[in-house]
Order: structure tokens, then sequence, then C-alpha cells
């Protein structure tokens, strides 16, 4: 399967496998399918309701357009039907999108699937290097699988380049469980979105090495420093 290597702000690559076609076409059908059953129901009880049947089809039809950039803006990247099929979108730099990248990756949906009823879409995500669509193109973005395929290991004790001055010095006094705890907290939270034991995580951690944090760096980039630190620490201690 294809794959492609995010490479963060904080010189750690992440291996991610590239959403299929299947998966895509799939996980869009699911979504579609969701508003089968309103449809049936709105024309069924149209004869009852009257003319509030028009409202019932226009509010639908709203949601219907919205569908996507809702579901991806709250959820991390997914909807309903992303979720069955266990793919996401995230940033080319591995970071979770911003509601811009959302919004543009919607808008090109006109494009993708409107104007050329899905042909653009497909030609492009099965072409390009990192299956991306045109929407994915402009915003930056790229639908992968959500779980990432590098290993614990390879990434937790990625080499660090020579020349890097550690930021915590203290992360030596850490061991393999816990740095290896940290990391697998980072993976569910690329997973899951779930900030919350991020944030508990980074406050033990802290409080553990006695630290101070600059204000500029949040919870998941100081447990990420706290990783690469650790793995440059390590390497110089074991060349000595």
């Amino acid at each position: 399967m294809e794959t492609i290597t995010v490479h963060t702000a904080q010189n750690i690559d992440i291996d991610y496998e590239v959403g299929g076609l299947g998966e895509r076409i799939l996980g869009l059908l699911i979504d579609y399918a969701i508003f089968i059953p309103f449809t049936i129901l709105g024309a069924i009880s149209s004869s009852y309701i009257g003319s509030g049947a028009g409202v019932y089809f226009i509010v639908l039809g709203v949601i219907f357009v919205f569908y996507d950039l809702l579901c991806e803006t709250f959820f991390n990247g997914q909807s309903f039907g992303k979720r069955v099929m266990k793919i996401r979108v995230i940033s080319l730099d591995g970071a979770r999108p911003k509601f811009s990248q959302y919004l543009l990756r919607w808008l090109f949906r006109l494009v993708d699937f409107g104007i050329t009823g899905g042909l653009a879409a497909l030609i492009t995500a099965a072409l390009s290097e990192n299956g991306q669509r045109i929407g994915d193109m402009v915003a930056g973005t790229v639908l992968v699988r959500t779980v990432p395929r590098t290993k614990m290991d390879n990434l937790v004790f990625k080499n660090v380049d020579s020349g890097y001055e550690p930021v915590f010095a203290q992360a030596g006094q850490l061991s393999d469980n816990d740095i290896s705890l940290i990391h697998e907290v980072i993976q569910n939270f690329f997973k899951t979105g779930n900030s919350t034991i991020v944030y508990t995580l980074a406050e033990k951690v802290k409080a553990h090495l006695a630290v101070t944090v600059p204000a500029q760096m949040n919870n998941l980039l100081f447990l990420q420093t706290v990783v690469k630190d650790y793995s440059h620490l390590t390497a110089q201690a074991d060349a000595l």
C-alpha cells in the first residue's frame, strides 16, 4: 500500500498509509447512505405535512451540503463514513488541519465532485503521488489511514541530528518505558484527537522533571520535544 512520510516540525518522521481509493469511495457511499432514510421519510410524509415538506427538504439539503465540512472540522478530520473506514484528513505537516484547510478542501468539492461528476477526484486521487484529490492539493491535506505505519521503536528511538541541542536536558531522567508511554499518548492523539490525555500526561511529565516550558510551546509540542531530547541524550550516552 502507498505510504506518505510526514516530517513534523519536531524533526520526527511518521509514516502513514495513504487512504486507498476503495476506502475513500466506500466512506463516501456510507456518508451518502446516511441521508437516504431521511429523504424517504420526507417523501412519505410530504402529503401529511404539506408546505412543511419544502422546509424539511431545504434543511436536509443544507445539512447535506455542509456535512463534510462540519464533520471534518468538529470530528478531527473524519466524517461518519471515514470513521467507519478508518481514514482521516491530516495536514501534510502531520498536524491537525486548520479550519481554513478544511474549508478549502470542502470548497473544491465543487470541482472534484460537482462540475466533473467525481471524475476529477477519481483521476487525481489515483494518479497523484500522495493520493490527493484537487481539494487536498490546494488545502495541503492528505487522506490517510488512522494508524501510523511507523512502529513505536522506530519513532521513539529515531536518530537525531548530532548538532541538535536538547531543549530539556532533564529528559535524560526518564526511562525507556516512560518515553514509550509518551509516544503512545502522542499516537493516540493523532488517531482520536483526544487532547485531554495529552494535557494530563504533559502536566505529570513537567512536574516530574521540574521544568519550565516556554509560553509558545503547547502540551503536544512539549511531549514531542521530550521524546526528541531523550532520543538525542541516550544516543550520546551510548556513543561514549
